[in-house]
């Protein structure tokens, strides 16, 4: 299955004259749809790749394929990377090759990190310690789909490791953590008026001048962790409000999106926003926490780890967003983001990645795994 011998993952069909090799495969899964929920025919040309590799066992969890080595190695690693994309801008359904340049959706996010994987998937019958390989569906939605879960609930020793590797685009550099997210709907009061007569009640729209302002002018937290600067940040998401073009509205809404970095829990982040926001909120008003995602420490210590950033040849930078790290950084395993692809072109009409950008990231992975860490 190495791909140095131009080999494609079964099911797949580079579009016109795709090149062999890594960007040839790389070309070969971007042109598998596989947005969130119809991950299905990705799963099934990862899982025919993975069986053809003797050294591996392969299972499968609903659209979620985990391999593994069975060596006996002193440590083992996860290497783990999402098999959805967001649906398709105009233009880049399909996979083009330009020089030595794919474009495509996905091709970033994360196809390209994907062929690394299978690649080395099928070059490495003997790693220096054991691997894991997963390839799991529903990344890229709401948290109850994402396929990690699913396998943790179910088949929890697939995901056994002392440390764990996400192929998210980082532009090859080791990325280390994640921020964590939360977003907060506040609903301000307001007493409803004929607009002719606005003295009688109370705008809630325009109470929200305060409350935007103090947001807009958030003082951006900067802490550094072990060497790699986080930066927090506040944005409103979406506003709400109004009853009709003749009445003083009674309520306005707003959601408000937090990046907190990980030396807050997700009760200190919300904590600093209710500090920050106090001034602007009365009796009446409600505050709902819709959803929040822990941070992940970058557990550079580790190390798997601190060899990986030493196959990079790079420092390490901090992860401002929030990947599925901190999914293992719950449960008791450290976990780095390194992939290739620039994170900027992630959900963007004209994603692309290079084989430069391939081979460099598959070169560090393969020293990483050859050395045993």
């Amino acid at each position: 299955m190495s791909t140095e011998r131009g080999d494609s993952p079964a099911g797949a069909s580079p579009a016109g004259d795709a090149p062999d090799g890594l960007l040839g495969l790389a070309t070969a899964l971007v042109g598998i749809p596989s947005v969130s929920h119809q991950e299905g025919a990705m799963a099934d040309a990862v899982q025919a790749a993975l069986g053809l590799c003797p050294w591996l066992i392969v299972d499968r969890v609903r659209d979620n394929v985990v391999a593994r080595t069975d060596l006996g190695r002193q440590r083992r690693v996860l290497l783990a990377g999402h098999l959805d994309t967001v649906p398709p801008a105009e233009g880049n359904d399909r996979p083009r090759v330009e020089g030595s340049t794919l474009f495509g959706l996905g091709a970033a996010d994360m196809k390209g990190g994907l062929a690394v994987f299978l690649h080395l998937a099928g070059l490495l019958t003997e790693p220096a310690m054991d691997v894991t390989w997963c390839f799991y569906a529903g990344e890229e939605v709401s948290r109850e789909h994402n396929g990690l879960l699913h396998l943790w609930e179910e088949r929890p020793d697939l995901l056994v490791a002392d440390a764990a590797i996400l192929g998210e685009p980082t532009g090859g550099r080791v990325e280390a953590g994640c921020q964590g997210t939360m977003r907060v709907r506040v609903t301000l009061s307001g007493l409803r008026a004929h607009t002719a007569r606005p003295h009688a009640g109370r705008n809630a729209i325009h109470r929200l001048a305060g409350l935007l302002t103090a947001i807009a002018d958030f003082d951006v937290r900067r802490p550094v962790i072990d060497g790699c600067e986080y930066a927090e940040q506040l944005q409103v998401v979406s506003v709400e409000g109004g009853v009709a073009g003749n009445v003083v509205p009674d309520r306005a809404t707003v959601v408000i999106n937090h990046r907190f970095a990980p030396d807050r829990s997700a009760a200190q982040a919300e904590s600093s926003v209710r500090e920050l926001l106090a001034p602007h909120l009365e009796p009446g008003d409600h505050w709902e926490l819709l959803e929040a995602a822990p941070a992940a420490p970058p557990a550079l210590d580790h190390p798997i780890l601190a060899a990986l950033v030493s196959a990079t040849g790079e420092p390490p930078r901090a992860k401002v967003g929030w990947t599925d790290v901190a999914f293992f950084a719950e449960r008791g395993i450290p976990a780095a983001n390194f992939g290739p692809g620039d994170p900027l072109l992630a959900h963007t009409p004209g994603e692309h990645v290079s084989s430069a950008e391939l081979h460099y990231v598959a070169g560090a992975l393969d020293v990483l795994l050859r050395s045993g860490g």
